[in-house]
């Protein structure tokens, strides 16, 4: 298995995401083939990734896909590459809440038996900092996630002085400093109520937030030294997961997937998996076009971020329509979170799709957590009593009208999303590799 290694923390907000991409963007540069991925359920960080590395960025999630699945999609998405760069998520060791580890960067590292690097935030520290990185390495053992910590990249680090206090309490642990970066060498990305601003919302200044990445990192991180400790990971057996499937869908079916700034949250395996699955996968941006690629028979809508879009989509009238004309036409029609406010009848006020008997709103309150739901109804996604694991992320509310609509999930907190015809729409984030079938279903029912 490829040089591997894995950016983790103490917790959010020490600087993973600025050095795990600055990592990608500099091996880049050396024309190292890099391949990004990140841990958990997070759509915006692998879009910096990919824009890094030049190649898709992807999740492990052991949550969404099992931890089966963990070390075939690394040799995937890896496939070709001499070195990759694995972003962790949260605290090194948080995982799903009341499971453990399960789900969390340590518990990805060992699946992968990746070496850890720690990024640190220094900021009001000094040889405190040695306690901190030995309790996280002595938990480990403790907690028998057997991780192998293998250095620290020092964050926000105040003065030539406060460094050499760093360096002499890391090496008091045994715990090489990999790099340093100091408080004034911040480099600035854009950030709303769900985390960064997406990549595609702001292309050119994405990449240049990417170019300043690669040289600082280039300057203040040991890339030798980081390339040599990838390359100490010890061999992992995994036959690398693919997308194919027995029997692909006869007659090749069209199915948009929607995307662009206003829904730019999906994963690189759905469309894989539906191009699998026997379907031409054809993408449609609802910002700009106004009707759906020519012969579809299916559409997909992911995350995103609709509520700042919501004057454009709703200004597409006739996009508008014509997702209203597929649904009543009996196409294939499977939404989740933003795709789901999108087919309501309004979103805050404003005329959206009308697909659905609801309206949506924002709210102050955030929603958040993965949900083991159970599928109430048939679907073009799942027969009645199909079981998966998903992930909700968002700050609003949908209301449904009185009309015959069923319901499409539930949990232990309720139920979730409608299914009227053959649209499946949804809060809920699903990892299609978890669940193959569902792709294979979808472009089925386009026939």
């Amino acid at each position: 298995m490829v040089a591997r290694i894995v950016i983790a923390a103490p917790a959010s907000g020490h600087g993973k995401t600025t050095v795990a991409t600055g990592l990608l963007a500099a091996f880049a540069a050396r024309g190292r083939k890099v391949a990004p991925f990140k841990v958990g359920p997070d759509y915006i960080d692998p879009g910096y990734h990919a824009l890094a590395a030049g190649r898709p960025g992807r999740n492990l999630d052991p949550v969404l896909v099992g931890e089966d699945l963990i070390a075939p999609l690394f040799a995937h998405g890896a496939a070709g590459c001499d070195l990759a760069v694995v972003e962790g998520v949260m605290g090194l060791y948080d995982g799903r809440t009341g499971a453990g580890e399960f789900g969390s960067t340590a518990h990805v590292a060992r699946l992968l038996r990746a070496p850890v690097v720690l990024v640190v935030d220094a900021t009001a520290q000094a040889r405190s900092v040695a306690a901190l990185i030995h309790g996280f390495r002595s938990f480990g053992d403790i907690s028998g996630s057997a991780l192998h910590i293998a250095g620290a990249v020092l964050n926000r680090v105040g003065s030539d002085r406060h460094e050499q206090i760093l360096r002499d309490a890391c090496a008091e642990v045994g715990t090489p400093v990999l790099g340093v970066l100091r408080r004034h060498d911040a480099v600035a990305a854009p950030s709303r109520h769900l985390g960064l601003v997406p990549v595609v919302e702001r292309s050119t200044e994405a990449a240049a937030s990417v170019a300043a990445l690669a040289e600082l990192i280039a300057a203040s991180v040991d890339l030798d030294a980081i390339e040599a400790v990838a390359r100490t990971a010890p061999p992992v057996t995994a036959v690398p997961w693919t997308p194919s499937v027995a029997e692909p869908v006869a007659g090749s079916p069209v199915v948009a997937v929607a995307g662009g700034p206003a829904f730019s949250f999906g994963y690189a395996e759905t469309v894989e998996l539906l191009t699998a699955a026997g379907a031409r996968v054809a993408p449609v941006d609802p910002l700009r076009d106004e009707r759906l690629p020519d012969g579809a028979r299916g559409l997909v809508v992911g995350g995103g971020f609709p509520e700042v879009y919501a004057e454009q989509l709703s200004g597409n009238g006739a996009l508008r329509r014509a997702v209203g004309d597929l649904a009543a036409g009996g196409g294939a029609v499977a939404a989740e979170c933003a795709g789901l406010l999108w087919l309501c009848r309004t979103l805050d006020g404003k005329p959206m799709c009308g697909v659905l008997d609801a309206d949506a709103v924002m709210t102050p309150s955030l929603t958040l957590g993965y949900r083991d739901a159970v599928a109430l109804t048939d679907s073009v996604l799942a027969p009645t009593g199909t079981r998966v694991t998903g992930h909700e992320f968002h700050r609003t509310r949908v209301t449904p009208g009185a009309g015959p609509q069923g319901a499409a999930w539930a949990w232990r907190d309720g139920r979730d999303g409608f299914v009227t015809g053959n649209v499946h729409a949804s809060y809920l984030h699903l990892h299609w590799a978890g669940n193959p079938t569902l792709a294979h279903r979808l472009v089925a029912a386009c026939v």
